[in-house]
């Protein structure tokens, strides 16, 4: 086989941009969509179809998407309270066909909780599809160029670097379910937390080494309600998702940050700091990433881009997010991120993803990898809940699910 056919489960924002980065992705197409609404599928399906990703369809269910022979492989983009029955349909698909799938990618987070999470795992090896973790800012340009370069010239001579940092912050989701704790499975440290904390260790690990080579042996974090808890940000929420969305009742974070330790092997203790946000109002999305070390440091930010523009007052016109992702403004100084797509990491994601489903390899990030994400997200729930560190080992955090989950945390 020479080319994959990815068939899209979800036709939301995230999947259009995934869709958008096959453009540069070799050996592949677009087979399918299956969304919640069939008109929401064709419109994906339309879209790729328009960039020359070959004739994409929509599907009715991801069941009969996934028992159809022309698709080989499988994206999961759908919210997260869906993870269980969408890998369930895919399973049920995959037992109809004469050739298995080659394999099932999920985007982050793996699911809502560890057992969910689990869940997900079991129904994959069951099934015997091969899996891969979507966790584009771990495929980010800046970043693999950055922990190259520091791990070949810096690290032989004066020792390996020991604190990294990542932040992502933003104005917040577009869709309601992310607003939504319950659904969603918390709010901003679930949705982005995952990003930052995987990144950081991806950068504090030596280039090629397993995950394991670090032990995280301590979790501390907060979560706060900065913005959107305040009434006039209540009622923007109601006004532009719904009034499924009140957070005057059922409230999600909308900042948090998080401190895992580490060990190495040679019992070296490193640091990961995470900052991420939904109360950050500036040009768009920044990422923002350092790595220090003993005689050295590295830091890259999405905003700065080598590319603005100014408009002035004179210079109007509709809202929109044709310069970046979560643009704020359209007058002023602005900077422009000139191929998204490329610069987030989903291509270079993609391309792992896809030659490595084709050659029949393990993908950098598996499922596998995914459940230690969620479990430390729940270290961390846990932590900000008690107000202290907590050991991310800990067995009680198999059956943990958060107060912001369970629709009932009440900022302090």
């Amino acid at each position: 086989m020479t080319s994959l056919s990815i068939g899209f489960v979800g036709a939301g924002f995230n999947t259009n941009f995934h869709i958008q980065s096959l453009v540069e992705v070799r050996d592949c197409t677009v087979g399918g969509v299956a969304s919640r609404t069939r008109a929401s599928a064709d419109k994906s399906a339309e879209l790729a179809r328009s960039l020359g990703l070959g004739d994409a369809r929509g599907f009715d269910t991801v069941e009969e998407m996934a028992a159809d022979p022309s698709i080989q492989a499988i994206w999961v983009n759908s919210p997260n309270d869906t993870r269980i029955s969408v890998m369930e349909a895919i399973a049920r698909g995959n037992a109809r066909r004469e050739v298995p799938l080659k394999g099932v990618a999920c985007e982050k987070p793996l699911a809502r909780n560890l057992v969910e999470a689990q869940r997900v795992i079991d129904i994959m090896e069951e099934a015997g599809l091969p899996t891969g973790y979507l966790e584009n800012q771990v495929f980010t340009p800046s970043v693999v160029r950055g922990k190259e370069v520091i791990w070949r010239r810096a690290v032989p001579a004066t020792g390996r670097p020991y604190l990294a940092r990542a932040a992502e912050e933003h104005c917040g989701p577009h869709s309601p379910w992310f607003w939504q704790g319950e659904a969603q499975g918390g709010g901003v440290m679930n949705d982005m937390m995952c990003h930052s904390i995987e990144t950081a260790r991806f950068l504090l690990t030596p280039p090629g080494a397993d995950r394991t080579v670090l032990t995280p042996i301590s979790v501390n974090a907060q979560i706060a309600s900065l913005k959107w808890t305040r009434p006039e940000y209540i009622q923007e929420l109601k006004d532009t998702h719904g009034p499924e969305v009140d957070y005057a009742k059922k409230p999600s974070e909308d900042f948090a940050r998080c401190t895992v330790t580490y060990k190495d092997q040679e019992g070296h203790t490193l640091i990961a700091e995470a900052t991420t946000s939904w109360s950050y109002v500036g040009a768009g999305l920044r990422l923002s990433v350092e790595l220090l070390g003993p005689e050295y440091s590295m830091r890259s930010s999405s905003l700065e881009t080598g590319l603005e523009v100014f408009f002035s007052r004179r210079v109007a016109g509709n809202t929109g997010e044709d310069l970046l992702e979560k643009q704020n403004a359209e007058q002023g100084v602005m900077p422009i991120v000139p191929d998204e797509a490329s610069a987030y990491g989903y291509a270079a994601e993609n391309r792992h993803m896809v030659r490595c489903f084709l050659d029949g390899t393990t993908p950098d990030l598996t499922f596998a990898d995914g459940i230690d994400v969620v479990r430390i997200l729940m270290a961390a729930y846990r932590s900000a809940e008690l107000e202290r560190s907590v050991d991310p080992s800990d067995d009680d955090l198999i059956s943990f699910r958060p107060e912001v989950a369970r629709g009932v945390w009440k900022p302090k």
